[in-house]
């Protein structure tokens, strides 16, 4: 994730773009005061159409009825919030869209898919009805599109705030849940796509999750841990660091998106990539050929190795130099 600063400063710039879609309502009439929460439930309902089944299997009841699982069951949650994740210069669509995406990343960082989620809604009395419709709208697009289905969800009021928390279900997909640990010294440092600039590019709103990466992944056996990348790589790479080793990365070979430096690479955020170490007794080249027969159009890095700590190679980037985005700080 991106520090606030920096959303302050994208946002007062993009915000006097000729097309906003500011959420909230000048009219009570096209607010969500017009419906009231029984309404305003049933609306939503039309909205997300055939993204959310039936009660007690969807939206309805105190509890939805999720089906038995057979395997491991992986659960994840993330929020959007007017002012730090988007602004008036996002689509609701697109705000819809990134919410169950975001979520989506985490999945795809274990080798899982979806099975489900819930939404939680905090609302302003102002918010505007068209900006919550196109909002739904583009939350259910998305989960049609990923397989999932809103099986509930709450709303809650609170004045001067717009946010949305998604909880997301997912299940294993094979026989191995890949976490952040179980790297070693020595193994290689891998990274998919491209980093940096992610808000002033639309990347943070446009990504599409690497789930099917993911899944892949989690099969290979040599993948020994992996997260994805959202709040710099500088600072989630202490994630995956093996106890006694440090990251060794090349500056050289780092994917930059365009127009990114090397700074924007390691700490800007909100890229939605995967990280993960391969042993280092895999072969390498014959990953990367099988590799781009799976995924021909996905980029595929590497950036580096874990070497142990006090003897990096002098041609490593010296990653204290360079901090991600850290809440509450």
């Amino acid at each position: 994730m991106t520090s606030s600063t920096d959303l302050v400063d994208f946002f007062t710039s993009v915000v006097v773009k000729k097309f906003s879609s500011s959420p909230f309502a000048r009219k009570t009439s096209d607010s969500v005061a017009a419906l009231g929460e029984k309404k305003l439930i049933v609306a939503i309902r039309r909205w997300l159409g055939d993204a959310s089944p039936r009660a007690p299997f969807g939206i309805g009841d105190d509890c939805a009825v999720l089906p038995a699982a057979r395997g491991p069951q992986l659960i994840t949650v993330d929020p959007v919030i007017y002012g730090r994740h988007f602004d008036a210069s996002i689509p609701p669509r697109a705000v819809g869209a990134k919410l169950l995406k975001r979520n989506l990343s985490d999945l795809a960082a274990m080798g899982g898919r979806p099975t489900a989620a819930v939404l939680a809604l905090t609302l302003d009395p102002r918010t505007s009805l068209t900006w919550l419709q196109a909002f739904y709208r583009g939350l259910a697009a998305c989960a049609r599109r990923h397989g999932v289905p809103i099986v509930g969800g709450d709303i809650a009021q609170a004045d001067g705030v717009l946010a949305a928390s998604l909880t997301l279900l997912g299940a294993a997909t094979g026989p191995r849940v890949v976490t952040r640990t179980g790297a070693r010294c020595g193994d290689a440092l891998y990274v998919t796509g491209e980093l940096g600039r992610s808000l002033q590019s639309g990347h943070h709103f446009k990504f599409s999750p690497r789930l099917a990466e993911g899944a892949w992944l989690a099969r290979q056996p040599a993948v020994r841990a992996m997260m994805d990348v959202s709040d710099g790589l500088a600072k989630d790479l202490h994630a995956l660091t093996p106890s006694g080793a440090a990251p060794a990365l090349d500056a050289v070979t780092l994917p930059l998106r365009r127009g990114a430096d090397l700074r924007a690479a390691l700490t800007d955020g909100e890229d939605y990539e995967l990280v993960f170490a391969l042993a280092a007794c895999a072969d390498a080249t014959a990953f990367a050929t099988a590799w781009r027969r799976a995924f021909p159009r996905t980029r595929l890095t590497r950036i580096g190795s874990f070497a142990r700590r006090g003897a990096l190679p002098p041609s490593a980037l010296p990653l204290d130099a360079f901090f991600g985005y850290e809440h509450l700080r």
